[in-house]
């Protein structure tokens, strides 16, 4: 049986060319935008100006480089499958369509989501949430194609893991992110003072749904490491079931944060 091992990176290319060169490309930007931050000292909402481009950066070289690592499970020839290829570059251009949005709202000293100010900003921002949600469909997209691969080589309960972390993942982080666009904000209730945690930025006053919405993009991380964690180490309905539970719990965690935020209280 294979086990998740980071041997052979040459796979990410050859398995995911389009997802590791955008996350290499991603990943090499970090640079001119971190220097932003240290010579720029605009604020947006009490917070530096190219913060926001930066978290984002790095969140999405996380959830590419998460993705081309998972595609080694894929069914065989998937990844000369030209309708699988126009997919992965539609979702690489989602990606840069976000950053080019995120990074230019920074540039010109104005927010980026939330902004409704004028018809242009508020037209684009609903062509990037549209954007935000066909980007993450990758994750699901996979999860049915490993779902339905027999030859993936994974313990039963590994595969079982990648699948739900995976599928769960667009969901999730839909409900989560559709209650936020349907808002002026991600915050439930007003601040008296700008009180957040480090870091993360989150709010210590008020609710604050990126707290939620952190969680639910992180299934496909948290479960298939359960999975990992488990596979081969205990009977396989036991690690099975585990997988199950721990998909269970990544659900019920998310919601609970989520209705934490609705009710206008701080994580913490």
């Amino acid at each position: 049986m294979t086990t998740l091992s980071l041997t052979a990176p040459s796979r990410f290319w050859t398995d995911a060319p389009v997802f590791t060169g955008l996350a290499l490309f991603l990943t090499l930007s970090i640079l001119p935008v971190a220097l932003a931050l240290q010579l720029d000292p605009r604020q947006w909402l009490g917070e530096a100006i190219w913060l926001k481009p930066l978290k984002f950066q790095i969140a999405l070289v996380i959830y590419l480089i998460t993705l081309a690592f998972f595609a080694r499970f894929l069914p065989a020839g998937m990844a000369d499958n030209p309708r699988w290829q126009l997919f992965t570059q539609a979702v690489a251009f989602a990606v840069l369509a976000e950053m080019a949005w995120i990074g230019g709202a920074a540039a010109l000293g104005t927010g980026s989501h939330f902004n409704v100010s004028t018809p242009l900003w508020n037209a684009i921002y609903g062509l990037m949430g549209f954007f935000a949600a066909f980007l993450t469909s990758a994750s699901f997209v996979m999860a049915v194609a490993i779902h339905r691969n027999a030859a993936t080589g994974l313990e039963p309960a590994l595969k079982l893991s990648l699948v739900l972390g995976l599928g769960l993942t667009l969901p999730l982080t839909l409900v989560v992110a559709f209650t936020m666009a349907a808002g002026t904000g991600h915050l439930v209730g007003t601040p008296v003072t700008e009180a957040r945690l480090p870091l993360m930025g989150w709010s210590r006053e008020v609710g604050d749904l990126r707290v939620a919405h952190f969680i639910a993009t992180h299934a496909l991380h948290f479960v298939p490491l359960v999975g990992w964690l488990v596979a081969g180490r205990l009977p396989d309905p036991a690690a099975r079931g585990a997988v199950i539970l721990a998909a269970l719990a990544w659900v019920a965690l998310t919601f609970a944060t989520f209705a934490q935020a609705l009710m206008g209280k701080p994580v913490i």
